[in-house]
């Protein structure tokens, strides 16, 4: 427990006595002060009831602590260097966004950086009472092989181009401002106009394990809906980007459906998938997985463009991604590799997503 004084959060850049307005008309977005190799972040939250922080695939809850009787709450959490992680403040049954924050990722959930972690050009701070703007066209694709119905939206950025079909689409409409963040790429000359599809998962185990379905609907169902939808797009030149198991159908499609995808945008795959994964230790199976076990038969790749990344901070997951990255290349695929400051999280997926579909693109 910290000591009472008159500015115990000074070193933050947030004086006063907590609880009082003082502080709380200086109180900001979480502060991080160097500690050894790595930083300490104090958290805040004003509030009566007991409250914790859950941070995405990084950390356990973590406790926030009250000054004294006020309505101050408190946390100190030590982080590693280069970490952008989602974060929620968590009470009984109920999830809150940080009001101080002005970097959300939709109602809820709040971004939080160190100070050394890489800017993340075009992504606006857009805060958890934001609303994101949605592409006008959409697509209802009653789709026979996936047997359901869903909204698939359009928006050709820079007037369109190449396909992008990004996987969890909802994800990218409705957290993370990814129509706005292209907008933005395209208007500065780092990507080149493209035309966006937001394709939403209904059943993401089902439908990313690896199986057929889903890309023989893609190739059958929707994408001459996109056609026929007006907005102009290049069928001959598609990226598929997905993240997680998303990530995995992405390569998955590249190896099994070559004339439908050849370019491929992939962040944190889940390379550690075989069909008898293992529920109670997912990561603990064989290195690499399926994808690998595929790689080995050395399919034909030289056509093939993929940008792999994965968070810094999987430490059980990059074993499993080195693999598969190494494999593709010795297929003869044209392999770009980087690793992003983050853990399996969307806040540290948004920057290489931008990044690795442009690449792609070249």
């Amino acid at each position: 427990m910290r000591s009472v004084g008159e500015d115990p959060f000074a070193a933050y850049g947030v004086p006063g006595v907590p609880g009082t307005e003082a502080f709380w008309a200086t109180a900001g977005a979480p502060a991080s002060v160097p500690d050894g190799d790595g930083w300490t972040t104090l958290f805040l939250r004003r509030g009566s009831e007991a409250a914790s922080i859950g941070f995405e695939s990084w950390s356990d809850p973590v406790p926030l602590r009250r000054w004294s009787d006020t309505d101050c709450w408190y946390a100190e959490v030590r982080m590693p260097a280069r970490l952008r992680v989602t974060y929620r403040f968590l009470t009984g049954d109920a999830a809150h966004a940080d009001p101080f924050n002005p970097v959300g990722a939709g109602a809820d959930r709040s971004i939080a950086a160190t100070p050394d972690a890489p800017a993340q050009p075009h992504w606006p701070a857009l805060g958890a009472d934001g609303v994101l703007p949605l592409p006008r066209a959409r697509i209802r694709w009653s789709s026979e092989r996936l047997d359901g119905r869903r909204t698939v939206r359009v928006h050709p950025a820079g007037g369109g181009g190449p396909l992008v079909l990004l996987l969890d689409g909802d994800d990218w409409l409705y957290l993370h401002p990814a129509m706005t963040a292209f907008d933005s790429a395209v208007a500065s000359g780092d990507m080149p106009p493209v035309t966006l599809v937001f394709l939403p998962s209904r059943d993401r185990e089902a439908e990313f394990a690896c199986r057929p379905e889903l890309w023989e609907a893609v190739r059958d169902e929707l994408l001459p809906l996109v056609a026929e939808s007006g907005v102009p797009a290049d069928r001959e030149r598609l990226v598929v980007a997905g993240q997680s198991l998303g990530g995995l159908s992405a390569v998955y499609a590249a190896l099994e459906f070559p004339g439908l995808v050849s370019r491929v945008a992939c962040q944190s795959a889940s390379f550690w998938w075989t069909p008898d994964t293992d529920p109670a230790d997912p990561l603990g199976g064989p290195v690499g997985g399926a994808v690998a076990a595929r790689l080995r038969e050395r399919p034909d790749l030289s056509g093939l463009r993929i940008a792999f990344d994965v968070g810094e901070h999987e430490a059980r997951m990059l074993p499993h991604c080195a693999l598969v990255e190494t494999l593709a290349t010795r297929s003869g695929a044209a392999v770009r590799v980087s690793r992003s400051p983050s853990g399996h999280d969307h806040a540290g997926w948004r920057h290489a997503l931008l990044r690795d579909v442009a690449w792609a693109l070249a």
